[in-house]
C-alpha cells in the first residue's frame, strides 16, 4: 500500500509538469497484484476455509486459465435478485453487481423471459441483412435517452472505441482538423477497458505497462479541474475533437466531481468546438439515482456510451448515442461488429430498460443510496477515512491498520465481509466499492450494512 501511495504521488507530480513519459517509466515497477482486482489467485491461506469442491473448481481456473484476474475466493453458482449463492449453498448479498451490470438484479424474470423468447426465434443475422428487432430497438433506445441516433455494439470498451472513432471522423469532416492530427482528451485516473486504445488513455501502470507503444494524440488532464481542462484544450484548440470523461469515476474508487462539473465541461467544449463524450457504461441505467448520471448536472453530452446494465447483466450489449451530425459521418464498411445490433441483444436491452422504468429503480437507487451513506456514517469506524458516492454507486476508503503485527487492507476487509455474507471488491488497494442491485429494498440495505459494520468492528 505504501509503495503504491508513493508511486501515485510521484506520478501526479510528474503529470502536473506534463512529463507523461517519465511518469510511465517511474510507475513501470509498481506492483500489479491488487490493482483493479488483477493478478494471480487467492493464496492458500485465503482459501483454507473453503470446501474441497470450491478449491477444486478454483484450481481448474489456476491450471488452465489466464491469470489476469485476482478474484475473491468464492465460487458462485446461482444468482437471484440481490443475492448470489456459492456451490456449497452459502448465501451472499452482491455488493459489486458485476461492476454495475446487474442493476436490475440477477436473472430478472422479465429480462430472462424476453431473452428466452428471442433465443428460440432468431439470435443473429449479422449486419449483412436487416432483422426485425434492430429497427424497433434503435427507435426505442434513442427516444428513451433523448438522442437522435444509436450505433449498437457489444461490450463497454467497444462502445468507448466507437465513440473515439466517431469523434475523430467528426473532427476531420466537420471541424476541419488536418488529417491525422486529431487529439482526444481524457480525465486522469479514467478507466474504460483494456484494449490498446483504452490503456493508451490510462494513467494506471497496471493497465498500460508492458503493452506499448501507446495510441498517439491521447492526452490527459486532471479530473474535476475545469481550469486545467480549458487550459489543456486551448493549447491545441484546432486539433482537439473530444473530451471523454466519466461523470463519476467508478474504477478510480467512486470519485464524485464537484456539482456542475459536467455542465461546465460541456460549456468549455462548446467554446472550442470539442465533443463531450460521457462514459456512462458504469454510471448509466439508473445506478447513481438518475437515468444517466449527467442528469445530476442537467447537461446533455454530445456522445453517450452505455453498456453493462443495458442488458441487466444477461448478455454483452453496448450502445453509443449521439446526433445525426456525429453518427452519420461513418459510412458503410467503416465501422461495425458482427454481433452489434443482433436481435437477441436488442430484445434483451429493451426489456432491461423497461424494467428500470416499470419498477421505478432510478428513484429507488437515489433513496437507498442516501440510506446506505447514512448507515456507513453511523458506523463511525476508525478504519474508514472517507465515504462517498451517488445513488447506489458508493465507496469507502480503508485506512491501512496495523493489527497483530500485520497491515490490514481493503482486501482483508473484503475477505472477512465475504465470510460474513457480503461480496464486494477492492479497487486501488485501499478502496471498497459498494454497489448492490437497484432492486434492493430498505431491509436489504440495512441487513447488508449490518454485516459491513460487524466486519469493520472485527478489525478494531
Amino acid at each position: 500500500w505504501m509503495a503504491r501511495s508513493i508511486m501515485r504521488t510521484s506520478a501526479a507530480m510528474l503529470k502536473t509538469v506534463g512529463c507523461r513519459g517519465a511518469m510511465r517509466a517511474l510507475n513501470r515497477s509498481v506492483s500489479r497484484t491488487f490493482a483493479r482486482g488483477m493478478g494471480g489467485s487467492a493464496s492458500d491461506a485465503e482459501r483454507a476455509h473453503l470446501s474441497e469442491k470450491q478449491k477444486k473448481l478454483m484450481k481448474l481456473e489456476d491450471d488452465f486459465g489466464a491469470h489476469n484476474y485476482h478474484p475473491l475466493p468464492v465460487v458462485l453458482s446461482k444468482g437471484k435478485g440481490v443475492k448470489v449463492w456459492d456451490v456449497d449453498g452459502k448465501e451472499y448479498y452482491d455488493y459489486l453487481s458485476a461492476y454495475s451490470a446487474v442493476n436490475q438484479g440477477h436473472c430478472h424474470p422479465k429480462i430472462i423471459a424476453a431473452m428466452k423468447e428471442q433465443a428460440e426465434t432468431l439470435t443473429l443475422s449479422s449486419r449483412a441483412f436487416h432483422n426485425d428487432v434492430l429497427g424497433p430497438y434503435c427507435e426505442f433506445v434513442t427516444k428513451y435517452f433523448g438522442y437522435e441516433r444509436v450505433l449498437p455494439m457489444n461490450t463497454g470498451v467497444e462502445g468507448g472505441e466507437t465513440a473515439c472513432k466517431l469523434a475523430r471522423r467528426w473532427g476531420y469532416a466537420v471541424k476541419g482538423i488536418p488529417d491525422n492530427k486529431a487529439r482526444i482528451l481524457f480525465a486522469e485516473n479514467n478507466f474504460w477497458g483494456r484494449t490498446l486504445a483504452a490503456i493508451s488513455s490510462s494513467t494506471d501502470p497496471s493497465s498500460y505497462a508492458g503493452f506499448g507503444p501507446a495510441m498517439p494524440n491521447f492526452d490527459i488532464v486532471a479530473y474535476n479541474d475545469l481550469a486545467a481542462l480549458e487550459k489543456k484544450i486551448a493549447e491545441h484548440a484546432n486539433e482537439y475533437c473530444a473530451f471523454m470523461v466519466e461523470p463519476i469515476q467508478g474504477e478510480a474508487g467512486g470519485m464524485v466531481p464537484d456539482a456542475g462539473y459536467m455542465k461546465k465541461a460541456k460549456e468549455i467544449c462548446q467554446k472550442y468546438k470539442v465533443l463531450l463524450i460521457a462514459d456512462e457504461v458504469q454510471t448509466g441505467c439508473g445506478r447513481t439515482g438518475r437515468t444517466l448520471c449527467v442528469e445530476w448536472d442537467n447537461v446533455k453530452p454530445d456522445i453517450v456510451v452505455l453498456g453493462k446494465a443495458l442488458s441487466g447483466g444477461t448478455y454483452p450489449v453496448s450502445a453509443v448515442l449521439s446526433s445525426h451530425e456525429v453518427i452519420l459521418q461513418v459510412k458503410p464498411g467503416e465501422h461495425g461488429s458482427t454481433f452489434g445490433g443482433n436481435p437477441l441483444a436488442c430484445k434483451i436491452a429493451m426489456a432491461a430498460l423497461n424494467v428500470l422504468k416499470d419498477e421505478n429503480l432510478v428513484a429507488k437507487a437515489e433513496k437507498n443510496g442516501e440510506l446506505t451513506r447514512a448507515n456507513l456514517h453511523n458506523m463511525k469506524s476508525p478504519l474508514v477515512t472517507t465515504i462517498r458516492g451517488k445513488g447506489l454507486l458508493n465507496a469507502i476508503v480503508i485506512k491501512p491498520t496495523q493489527i497483530k503485527g500485520r497491515t490490514v487492507t481493503a482486501w482483508d476487509v473484503c475477505l472477512e465481509m465475504a465470510k460474513n455474507g457480503v461480496l464486494a471488491k477492492p479497487t486501488h488497494d485501499d478502496i471498497i466499492r459498494l454497489a448492490p442491485p437497484l432492486t434492493s429494498t430498505e431491509q436489504d440495505i440495512n441487513n447488508a450494512c449490518e454485516i459491513i459494520h460487524k466486519t469493520l468492528k472485527s478489525f478494531e
